[in-house]
C-alpha cells in the first residue's frame, strides 16, 4: 500500500502563471468561519451594528497593513496587488454592502454575521446576472464574497490561515488561495503553487502571474492525492502536475526550471532594445493602463507610452463621479510619470459589462441595466446625452495636457456625427477654460476614436476624414462580428479574432486609415500575441497597445520580422475563407 501511494502520478490542472517547479508539498489548510444565522432583539441592533463596526475597522486595519507589506514585493506584483486591496478598503467604506448589512441588522432583525452574508448573496446573485464579460463579473463577485469573509472572520474571532511555517523551496498545495492569500507569499522561497480550486482568469490567478510564481490551478483531486506530503513537479505553462515524480520526471523538471530562467533573462535584456524590424521599419509598442498602480510595471516593460488609458478607475468604488479637479490631478500625475512618453486616455466607456454605482446614484445612467447592455446606452452614446459628464472629464484631460503629450480617445463611434458632436464640445470646453484663465494647451489634443464595431469599420473612409487617429479595439471587433459573447460557456468557442470576417474589418480600417495619413494602432487582445504580429505588421499597423507585460514577447517577434516578408505573409492569409485554414496558417506557421 505504501508502494502505490509513492507511485508517480500526474494530474492535469489548468495553467495559469509560467514556469515549471519542483519541491516538497506544503499544505496549507484554513477553518471555515461558521456563520451562526440568528434573529435578535430590537433592544440588541444597536450592540450588533456596534459589532459589525468593529469587525470593519479590523478589517480595514489588515488590508493597510498587508497594503503596507506589498514593498518587499517586486513591483510588478505591487502593480497588481496594490489596486486590488485598494478596492477591499473602498468596500469598507459607504459601500452597498455594508449599508444593506446595517439595513438587515436594524430592520430585519438578525445578527452582524447574518446580514453581512444575505447582502453578500444577494450582491452577487445580482453581478453574475448581469450581461457580458463573465470572466469580470465573477472577479467582482469574488471581491464582494472575498471582504465578506474577512468581516465574518474577525466577528467570528476565526483566524487567518499563515505562511509563516513555509518551508523555501516548497510547493504550496491548497484547496482554494484567495487574492489577499497571495498577497502573503514571499515568492523568492516559494517554488510554485497548486490548488485544487481556482481559474485562470480569477483574481489569484493575476497576482500569482504578477508574483512570478509557477501556478495551476483547478487541479481535480489534488488535495487527496497529495494528502501525505511527498515531493510534487508543476508546469505552469502546460498546466501539468507529476506527484511524487521519478528521476526521468525530475530531470525534465530541473531542465524546464533552468530554460524558463534563461527566457526570463533574455526577454529582460530586451526591453533596452528598440522596437524595429530586421529591415530598419520601427514598430511602436505601448502600453495599456487599467490603474495608475500598474505604473512601474509599463516602466519596466520597455512600452513606449500609454497607448489605452482606461479611465472608467476614477469613477468606481465610489458614491459620486470624480469631480473636474480630481480627475484633473490624476491625469496629471499619470502624464507627468511617463516623462514625456504620449499617453491616450479613452474617455469613460461606461456600459456593457460596467456597471458604476456613482453614475446611477447620479441620475446618468438608469439603476436596472439595459436588457442587452452591449447595444444599448454606451460609450459615446451616454456621454453625448450627458454632456456635463462628458465635458467634466474633457476639461481635466485639457488641463492635464500641459504637461505631456496627451491624446483623447472616443469610444464606441459608429457615424461621423458623433465624432463631430463630441469635437464641438471639446472646443466648447476649452473656450471655456480659457475665458476662466485655466492653463492648457495652445494646441489642442488629437481626438480620435476607438473602431470596434463592423459599422465603425465598414464607415472607415469617412471617420478616416474626421478623426485624428483611430484604435481598434479587437476584442469587441470580434465580439460585435461574431455575434459572440466569448464569457458565456456555451457559446465561448466561436469567438475567433482570426475569423475570416474580423481580419477583413481590420484590414479595411488600416487601408483607410493609410489613405488618409490617419496613425492607427491596434490595443485589443490580439496586439498582445506575438504569434499574430506578423500577420499585424503585414496588415499595415504600426502601432501596437497591450498589457505591460505582453511587450517584450511583441518585440522579440517584431525584431524578427522583415516588412516585405510580413506583407507577402498576410496577403496569403487574406486570401484565405476557411477560419481553420487561417489558424493553422498563423498559429502553426
Amino acid at each position: 500500500m505504501a508502494e502505490a501511494a509513492k507511485r508517480e502520478r500526474r494530474l492535469q490542472g489548468i495553467a495559469v502563471s509560467p514556469g515549471v517547479a519542483i519541491g516538497p508539498v506544503f499544505t496549507a489548510e484554513e477553518k471555515e468561519a461558521p456563520i451562526l444565522r440568528r434573529r435578535i432583539q430590537a433592544a440588541d441592533s444597536a450592540a450588533e451594528t456596534s459589532r459589525l463596526d468593529a469587525a470593519v475597522a479590523q478589517s480595514r486595519a489588515q488590508l493597510l497593513k498587508l497594503r503596507a507589506r506589498l514593498a518587499i514585493l517586486p513591483e510588478e506584483s505591487q502593480a497588481e496587488i496594490a489596486p486590488l486591496l485598494e478596492a477591499y478598503v473602498q468596500m469598507l467604506d459607504g459601500s452597498r454592502l455594508l449599508r444593506g448589512a446595517r439595513q438587515r441588522i436594524t430592520q430585519g432583525l438578525v445578527s452582524a454575521e447574518t446580514a453581512l452574508a444575505d447582502t453578500c448573496e444577494e450582491i452577487v446573485a445580482a453581478l453574475l446576472a448581469l450581461p457580458g464579460d463573465a470572466p469580470g463579473r465573477r472577479r467582482r463577485a469574488e471581491e464582494v464574497r472575498e471582504i465578506t469573509r474577512r468581516m465574518v472572520r474577525n466577528l467570528t474571532r476565526t483566524p487567518f490561515r499563515s505562511f509563516t511555517n513555509l518551508p523555501p523551496g516548497a510547493v504550496l498545495v491548497a484547496e482554494g488561495l484567495r487574492p489577499a492569500d497571495a498577497a502573503l507569499l514571499e515568492p523568492a522561497k516559494l517554488a510554485g503553487v497548486l490548488t485544487e480550486e481556482g481559474g485562470a482568469d480569477g483574481h489569484t490567478a493575476i497576482l500569482l502571474r504578477a508574483l512570478g510564481v509557477p501556478a495551476v490551478l483547478g487541479v481535480a483531486g489534488l488535495t487527496a492525492a497529495l494528502r501525505g506530503g511527498g515531493i510534487v513537479a508543476l508546469d505552469g505553462g502546460t498546466g501539468e502536475v507529476v506527484i511524487n515524480p521519478g528521476a526521468p520526471a525530475r530531470a525534465a523538471a530541473r531542465r524546464g526550471i533552468l530554460a524558463y530562467a534563461k527566457e526570463r533573462q533574455r526577454l529582460a535584456q530586451l526591453r533596452r532594445l528598440p522596437a524595429v524590424t530586421r529591415d530598419g521599419t520601427p514598430i511602436e509598442l505601448a502600453a495599456n493602463l487599467e490603474l495608475p498602480a500598474e505604473l512601474p510595471l509599463i516602466a519596466q516593460s520597455g512600452a513606449v507610452g500609454i497607448g489605452l488609458l482606461r479611465s472608467e478607475f476614477l469613477f468606481m468604488n465610489r458614491e459620486a463621479p470624480p469631480d473636474e479637479d480630481d480627475q484633473a490631478e490624476t491625469y496629471r500625475a499619470i502624464v507627468e510619470a511617463m516623462g514625456g512618453d504620449p499617453v491616450t486616455i479613452r474617455v469613460l466607456d461606461w456600459g456593457g459589462e460596467k456597471q458604476i454605482e456613482a453614475l446611477a446614484n447620479a441620475g446618468m445612467v438608469p439603476e436596472v441595466p439595459d436588457a442587452n447592455p452591449a447595444l444599448g446606452l454606451r460609450g459615446i452614446r451616454l456621454l453625448l446625452r450627458q454632456p456635463e459628464l462628458l465635458g467634466t472629464q474633457l476639461a481635466a484631460i485639457l488641463r492635464a495636457a500641459v504637461v505631456g503629450p496627451v491624446r483623447i480617445l472616443l469610444p464606441m463611434v459608429n457615424t461621423p456625427a458623433e465624432l463631430r458632436e463630441a469635437r464641438e464640445q471639446l472646443l466648447r470646453t476649452a473656450r471655456r477654460l480659457r475665458r476662466l484663465g485655466a492653463r492648457i494647451p495652445e494646441e489642442l489634443p488629437p481626438l480620435g476614436i476607438m473602431v470596434e464595431t463592423p459599422g465603425a469599420a465598414l464607415a472607415a473612409d469617412a471617420l478616416a476624414q474626421e478623426a485624428d487617429f483611430f484604435a481598434i479595439g479587437t476584442n469587441d471587433l470580434a465580439m460585435y462580428t461574431l455575434a459572440v459573447d466569448r464569457g458565456e460557456a456555451a457559446v465561448a468557442t466561436l469567438y475567433d479574432p482570426l475569423h475570416p470576417a474580423v481580419l477583413r474589418l481590420i484590414q479595411f480600417t488600416t487601408e483607410a486609415a493609410l489613405r488618409f495619413h490617419v496613425p492607427v494602432s491596434v490595443c485589443g487582445e490580439m496586439a498582445a500575441d506575438p504569434r499574430l504580429t506578423r500577420l499585424l505588421v503585414g496588415l499595415g499597423l504600426r502601432q501596437f497597445s497591450m498589457s505591460a507585460s505582453a511587450v517584450p514577447r511583441v518585440k522579440q517577434a517584431v525584431r524578427a520580422l522583415d516588412i516585405e516578408e510580413a506583407q507577402h505573409f498576410a496577403a496569403a492569409i487574406m486570401g484565405h475563407s476557411d477560419p481553420e485554414r487561417i489558424r493553422a496558417l498563423i498559429l502553426g506557421a
